[in-house]
C-alpha cells in the first residue's frame, strides 16, 4: 500500500509553474517596493513647519513695526530649497508681535506706512487693502480677515518665529 505523501508528485509543469512565478513575485517586488518608498517616504517625514527660525534680536525691536527678512532650508519631498521670508515685526511692553506681509485679499506684499494718505497703517498698493497696526484689515476695504500672525518665541534675546497662522 502506498501513502499519500509517496503518492504526491508534482509534474514539470507544475514545478516550472511555481518557480516562475516566485522568481516574478522576488523580481517585481524587488522593483515596486523602493519606487513606493521613494513616493511615500516624503509624507511620512515629520513636519519641519513648526521649527522656530532666528529673525532679529530684541534690542533691534521698537513699537513701530519694522520689515525682518529671514531665510532657511526648505526640504520639499527629496529638494532642498533656501527660502527667504519677510516677517513685519512691533514691540509693545513685554508683547512682540510678528504679521506676516501678506496680504489676506489676494497674497500682495504689504508695507507698514507705504501710503501718505494712510499712515500708521499697513497697505496693499495692488488693491487698496488697509491693516491696522495690528493686522486687523480695515472694514470697506478688499481684505475680509486680518495678516497672519507668525508664532513668536524669545530665547536668549533672540526673537524667533514659527508658521504663520490666521488671527481669526
Amino acid at each position: 500500500m502506498v501513502s499519500d505523501e509517496q503518492n504526491h508528485n508534482v509534474s514539470r509543469r507544475q514545478f516550472l509553474t511555481y518557480t516562475l512565478t516566485g522568481v516574478g513575485g522576488f523580481m517585481a517586488a524587488g522593483i515596486i517596493l523602493p519606487m513606493a518608498r521613494f513616493a511615500i517616504d516624503p509624507v511620512l517625514q515629520a513636519e519641519s513647519e513648526g521649527d522656530m527660525k532666528a529673525v532679529a534680536s530684541v534690542d533691534d525691536l521698537t513699537d513701530q513695526p519694522q520689515r525682518f527678512d529671514f531665510s532657511y532650508d526648505q526640504v520639499d519631498a527629496w529638494v532642498t530649497s533656501e527660502v527667504t521670508e519677510t516677517a513685519w515685526i512691533y514691540q509693545e511692553g513685554d508683547e512682540i508681535t510678528a504679521l506676516s506681509p501678506t496680504c489676506t485679499h489676494l497674497g500682495c506684499t504689504v508695507g507698514w506706512e507705504a501710503n501718505q494718505d494712510h499712515p500708521n497703517q499697513f497697505f496693499c498698493p495692488c488693491h487698496g487693502g488697509r491693516f491696522q497696526k495690528d493686522g486687523t484689515n480695515i472694514e470697506g476695504t478688499p481684505p475680509t480677515e486680518p495678516l497672519h500672525k507668525y508664532e513668536v518665541e524669545v530665547r536668549q534675546g533672540t526673537v524667533y518665529v514659527g508658521k504663520a497662522e490666521s488671527q481669526l
